[in-house]
């Protein structure tokens, strides 16, 4: 017997369940003459595809995402759905670039999805990008960072909603520069070796060097790398005043820990951390200034309301991926709600009139017409002194919003002229 699995309030169907249904098609469309109304209920669905890495070096930022996506979808339909309708979110692991592809144009094939949202790499990213253009629907990227896909691999049918690699570059650099740890410092880099790391790593240099800084080593690190000591060895025959790590996911988790055992006394600083892999590597741990998009302390209404129902239904804050889904399906909700719609060109033309969305923080943030890119604050954040913490989720601090208030939201980001997209 061919039985599906069942992952929560979703179903993922067993490929040869799959070839059943399809067999099965003929007789079903006869007997729906006898079921008009489970058949009206059905296809009234609004499917929406979405792809996250829920296993690998980012499958614990994957598994946020899909918990804070499935919050969104339950508070929407709760709510009355969109236009009338439910919504049902087809949630798989996208795996790989090559598997992303695939998976995609079968949702849009196949599974009537009407668009695709997710991912955290951006080289997955970059092939549900073209997958999107090439049927022309849309792609709501929700947390791929790398600045191509913004720049020279961008296309009309593709909308960013997480900070890129530039801004997460500007805000930390501008708490390095003020802490007096970057002009006239020789540092030392550690760069994941994809799609993203590469990024960052030009990203970071350019930085660095524009501000009086020396890069005197970088190393290419393999996604599925685990035992950091060869590069900690070179580190400590280097003797860097800075270590500036441009890794993705658990790798950053990894290195601090190796770091923290080799008691090497360099302070270390990142351009990329996600909150989960910060909570991973421990009080003790963890040191230095790093960047972020969003965390569970900001003091809004929204974030209080969000934080409180994740709190009670998996007993933990949610991550910053968990939050960026979250807002991610609303914002789209509003969109179809708004223009009536779920056509790809209606959904467009209304984003690139740069609407104003609530994404719980204390700006509002919109999708740049020219780019679509959306325009949010971010934040920098360090960690409490030991003992300090109330739990495990209570060990970083966190500083204020940048851009600040009295300053423009597009003040960290690229420019028209810097940015290479063409649409």
């Amino acid at each position: 017997m061919i039985e599906d699995k069942k992952d929560g309030d979703y179903t993922v169907v067993s490929e040869g369940r799959r070839k059943i249904v399809k067999a099965g098609a003929t007789v079903a469309g006869a007997l729906a003459l006898g079921f008009p109304a489970i058949v009206r209920s059905q296809s009234d669905k609004i499917k929406i595809g979405h792809l996250t890495p829920m296993t690998g070096f980012l499958g614990a930022l994957g598994q946020y995402a899909v918990l804070g996506l499935r919050m969104a979808e339950e508070e929407i339909n709760k709510a009355g759905g969109v236009m009338g309708r439910q919504i049902e979110v087809m949630s798989e692991d996208s795996v790989n670039p090559a598997t992303a592809s695939t998976k995609a144009q079968r949702m849009l094939d196949r599974d009537g999805a009407t668009v695709l949202m997710g991912e955290i790499s951006s080289a997955s990213a970059k092939t549900i990008m073209q997958v999107a253009a090439r049927n022309k629907r849309l792609f709501m990227s929700i947390g791929a960072r790398s600045d191509v896909l913004r720049g020279k691999d961008c296309n009309r049918y593709t909308f960013h909603v997480d900070i890129p690699v530039t801004v997460m570059v500007n805000a930390e650099g501008q708490a390095l520069l003020r802490d007096g740890l970057i002009k006239g410092k020789r540092m030392y880099s550690l760069t994941s070796d994809y799609l993203f790391g590469h990024d960052l790593a030009k990203a970071a240099k350019n930085f660095i060097t524009t501000n009086g800084g020396t890069l005197i080593g970088d190393e290419l690190i393999a996604t599925d790398a685990t035992d950091f000591s060869p590069y900690l060895l070179k580190i400590r025959q280097a003797k860097p005043d800075l270590i500036a790590t441009n890794l993705g996911g658990n790798q950053v988790t990894n290195f601090v820990k190796q770091y923290a055992e080799f008691g090497l006394p360099y302070p270390v600083a990142g351009f990329n951390l996600n909150t989960a892999d910060a909570w991973a590597a421990g009080e003790g741990n963890l040191g230095g200034i790093w960047p972020t998009v969003w965390h569970h302390e900001i003091d809004t209404p929204g974030t209080k309301a969000f934080v409180a129902a994740f709190r009670k239904k998996h007993g933990h804050p949610p991550e910053n991926h968990a939050w960026i889904e979250y807002v991610s399906l609303k914002i789209m909700a509003q969109a179809m709600n708004e223009t009536k719609s779920t056509d790809t060109d209606k959904l467009i033309a209304y984003f690139e009139k740069e609407p104003q969305f609530d994404l719980l923080k204390p700006r509002k943030g919109y999708f740049r017409s020219w780019d679509h890119q959306m325009m949010q604050e971010a934040y920098t954040f360090t960690v409490k002194p030991k003992g300090q913490a109330k739990d495990k989720w209570d060990m970083l601090q966190f500083g204020p919003a940048v851009p600040t208030p009295n300053q423009p939201l597009e003040l960290l980001a690229t420019t028209k002229a810097q940015n290479t997209c063409v649409f």
